[in-house]
């Protein structure tokens, strides 16, 4: 691995992101593998808000997610039912 914090890190074989630098994380959205960057980061992030309601639970997660991921408008609901079924897996860990 080559780079540095300042200029950031990269394969010194191929040039791409290093295997351990990866925070991409893949789920089955409308049955497609979907990547979805920080997922562990966004999961954390609402379970710090303590909800109780799924469909605010889906609504902070879906907001998240939205910021560092491209959801297609169209497919908000089936992005929001596979973030939810993360988050149960994760919090019942």
């Amino acid at each position: 691995m080559g780079g540095d914090d300042k200029d950031g890190y990269y394969c010194t074989i191929c040039g791409g992101i290093p295997p351990d630098k990866i925070t991409t994380r893949r789920i089955l959205i409308d049955g497609k593998e979907t990547g979805i960057d920080q997922l562990d980061w966004i999961i954390d992030e609402v379970k710090k808000l303590n909800l109780s309601d799924t469909t605010a639970i889906g609504e902070e997660l879906i907001k998240r997610t939205q910021k560092l991921n491209y959801v297609p408008t169209k497919k908000i609901e089936e992005y929001k039912s596979a973030l939810l079924i993360e988050y149960h897996k994760k919090v019942s860990q």
